[in-house]
């Protein structure tokens, strides 16, 4: 047997009691030389140390949080706080060149300090039947002596906009010398003085429905896509449900259609768990950026729900259409107001946005940070 190198040898014993001789670590391969460690870290290694660490995403997101508060707060306030009437659709009946219907018209555009958007009929029937199809906001009814204008609001169109008439006709009665009698043909209901109970379950069932979407992605990850689909489906309608019963047969608050508000609500909720299901597919856990810019700061204050759309920014007023939040707004005010007077455009709209939801998520759900894939099966024991 050849001797082993001195570097090998067997250590000997130490006599019994006295301590062994600690040995000398040895230097992994590739490991820096003794002393490395002591030189300061330059910048670069910093910078990598700071990418690797949770403080780089809490530096991050406390920037976009702040602007996402500036942003919120602006959006709102631009389109809730001082709403101004802007183009207001206003049917007109009796004599159409009667100067003095001319001089009130001109009255009243100026206290509004708003174009009035003139559309003539020839009854007052024609001109309510408009009105129950939401064409126009207000009625101008001119007495073919011009001795009186009757002036028929509905508040259920847009409290705002019904409110702004009416406080600017006896003023304009003032200037003009042209008594004015104020009608409400659609007052709102007793439990929603405001008009904003519409609003508030449109919003809940908005924000409900992409924060359902969110729990589904933190605490069912493994669901695979048709899976996901199903789900928010069946918490769209049981919470579509349940808002429609709370506010209905619990407080009061409204007296619902109930099985087409209930399913309003629930199109609505499904809708925006999918939004959120689409952006997660592509832009993973910062997708509730997209999700909230597209569904709060835009969304809901250009829904119409809080204020009437001829007082919004004209802008805001006409996107505000084509978002769920203003489809789901629309709708539920036409099937609590206007019963047999309702349009497909929202169901349309809400539809749309559900589907191409859907559709971006399934084509593309591999992308989606979810699911269980296909487990392998085990093989036979040989």
């Amino acid at each position: 047997m050849s001797p082993l190198p001195d570097e090998e040898q067997p250590r000997p014993h130490p006599p019994h009691g006295e301590p062994a001789e600690p040995a000398e670590p040895a230097e992994p391969a590739g490991h820096p030389a003794h002393g490395a460690h002591g030189r300061p870290p330059t910048r670069a290694d910093r910078w990598a140390g700071f990418k690797k660490s949770p403080f780089l995403p809490a530096l991050v997101l406390t920037f976009i949080l702040a602007a996402a508060a500036a942003l919120f707060a602006a959006s709102y306030t631009y389109s809730m706080a001082n709403p101004t009437p802007h183009h207001i659709p206003t049917g007109v009946t009796g004599e159409r060149d009667a100067a003095r219907r001319s001089a009130f018209v001109g009255a009243m555009e100026k206290a509004l300090d708003a174009q009035l958007d003139l559309k003539h009929y020839a009854t007052r029937e024609a001109a309510r039947n408009a009105i129950d199809e939401q064409r126009i906001y207000a009625v101008l009814d001119v007495r073919d002596d011009g001795s009186r204008v009757d002036l028929e609001v509905s508040g259920a169109s847009g409290v705002s906009v019904a409110q702004v008439f009416t406080e600017s006709a006896p003023q304009v009665s003032k200037e003009t010398g042209i008594p004015v009698t104020v009608k409400d043909l659609n007052p709102l209901q007793s439990g929603d003085p405001r008009g904003l109970a519409i609003f508030y379950i449109s919003l809940a069932a908005v924000i409900i429905g992409f924060v359902g979407a969110i729990q589904l992605s933190v605490h069912a990850r493994g669901l695979n896509p048709a899976e996901r689909i199903l789900a928010t489906v069946a918490y769209a309608l049981l919470g579509g449900f349940a808002v429609a019963a709370v506010v209905d047969w619990g407080l009061g608050a409204l007296d619902l259609p109930f099985v087409e508000s209930w399913l309003i609500l629930a199109l609505t909720m499904f809708t925006c768990g999918m939004v959120f299901t689409m952006f997660n597919t592509f832009f993973h856990r910062w997708a509730m950026i997209p999700t909230w810019g597209l569904l709060v700061l835009v969304g809901n204050p250009a829904s119409g729900g809080a204020v009437a759309p001829p007082l919004l920014p004209t802008v805001l007023g006409r996107i505000g259409q084509w978002l769920p939040p203003g489809a789901s707004v629309n709708a539920q005010h036409t099937a609590v107001y206007f019963q047999g007077h309702q349009h497909a455009f929202p169901f349309l709209v809400l539809g749309g946005w559900a589907v191409l939801s859907s559709g971006l998520f399934w084509f593309w759900r591999h992308r989606h940070p979810g699911g269980r894939g296909t487990q392998p099966l085990h093989a036979a024991a040989v």
